[in-house]
């Protein structure tokens, strides 16, 4: 699959819930309301997409969030995700906090690659950035 630009793209990024277990000052501001269920695709569309971007070309998934680890049987949709036809390199981004429960499970479920997202090492930094999160 190509852009106008004659440039391939081949990375898929699936954004699977709006929720997180941190309060970052920079994505969850006061104010911001949650989805409402009906708002946020199921896993079963969300695979659909992904085997129809395979089949364009896309040979790189990378679920996301909010927190992709707080919405219940994301290691399903990983499962399901690793095993489409042409799907190569298949990541998730996470704040890691949910990780010691459910990093095995990840990896038998297929996953690849984690990218972990930290702002800082320093404590006081930390839980000023994400006002109720601890290092």
């Amino acid at each position: 699959m190509f852009d106008a630009y004659g440039r391939n793209i081949h990375y898929l990024r699936l954004s699977v819930t709006d929720l997180c277990n941190l309060r970052c000052r920079y994505c969850m501001p006061d104010g911001v309301e949650k989805l409402e269920r009906e708002d946020i695709l199921t896993y079963e569309e969300f695979l659909r997409l992904a085997a129809l971007f395979a089949k364009c070309g896309v040979d790189t998934v990378r679920v996301t969030g909010g927190e992709p680890l707080v919405r219940k049987g994301v290691a399903g949709l990983c499962r399901s995700i690793s095993g489409l036809s042409g799907v190569k390199d298949f990541a998730m981004t996470t704040n890691g906090l949910l990780l010691p429960e459910m990093a095995r499970e990840l990896k038998a479920a297929g996953l690849m690659r984690l990218n972990i997202s930290l702002d800082t090492l320093d404590p006081d930094k930390y839980h000023q950035i994400t006002r109720i999160g601890s290092l």
